[in-house]
């Protein structure tokens, strides 16, 4: 007679395909930390760039393969505090914070522990959350604008004591925005096999174009734009309601 396996024993393996995506992540984060350490900022910064584009693909590849599974939430959320939180906040502190003392290391720590937080609270949140927006500054888009700024600073060799301030500054402001309840827009519900005007195309050619002509500028402002806009939405909103109310 054929001997049955428990269902628990035949299932403890794991997706190849999603999860390689997510280790080639995690591994562009930590060879950015180690770039950083040789002083290579610019490969650094390019790394978590590739970092984010391999995180937007582990997902979806989850998806069309019909392997997501409880292992690779929490290994992309393990994947992400490194790529997102502790390798841009590592670069900054030894590309310029590091000068600032102890304020420059707080600063870097505010962006990791928001980090952290931020995916903690998305993991617990995800059953219930509107799937339209991100309540806070998701931590990929946190992570470009350090990695942005510190590019296309190396890229134009701007340094001196006004860059370690902004560098301060972003620090700072991406931790703190991460764990706000600002809502950001999330773009899931665009469909992209679906129809759309012939101006979105037009569009999508535009925004290349302009990140082609200045890569680490142009993403460093456009993260930085994305950011801003949870503040300003949450701001229209708010004064939309207030005048709804008294009329």
């Amino acid at each position: 007679m054929e001997e049955q396996i428990p269902p628990a024993r035949r299932r403890r393996g794991i997706y190849l395909l999603p999860n390689l995506f997510t280790t080639a992540a995690l591994f562009a984060g930590f060879y950015a930390i180690t770039a950083a350490f040789n002083g290579r900022f610019e490969l650094a910064a390019v790394s978590i760039f590739i970092a984010m584009i391999l995180d937007g693909l582990d997902g979806r590849v989850a998806r069309l393969t019909n392997t997501q599974s409880a292992f690779g939430a929490e290994y992309d959320s393990m994947a992400d505090m490194i790529s997102f939180g502790a390798a841009p906040a590592l670069v900054a502190y030894i590309w310029s914070l590091a000068t600032l003392g102890k304020i420059g290391w707080v600063a870097a720590f505010v962006h990791a522990a928001g980090a952290a937080l931020r995916l903690a609270r998305f993991n617990t949140q995800i059953a219930t959350a509107d799937k339209r927006y991100f309540q806070g500054l998701p931590s990929p888009s946190a992570a470009a604008i350090l990695a942005g700024f510190i590019w296309f600073s190396e890229t134009l060799d701007l340094s001196g004591e006004a860059m370690r301030y902004v560098s301060l500054g972003l620090a700072l402001m991406t931790g703190l925005l991460m764990v706000s309840n600002f809502r950001y827009y999330s773009f899931k519900d665009v469909d992209l096999r679906g129809r759309v005007p012939f101006m979105w195309a037009i569009l999508v050619m535009l925004v290349f174009a302009f990140i082609f002509t200045n890569p680490p500028l142009m993403l460093f402002v456009m993260f930085t734009a994305y950011a801003v806009s949870g503040p300003v939405l949450t701001l229209i909103g708010r004064r939309k309601m207030r005048s709804e109310r008294r009329t």
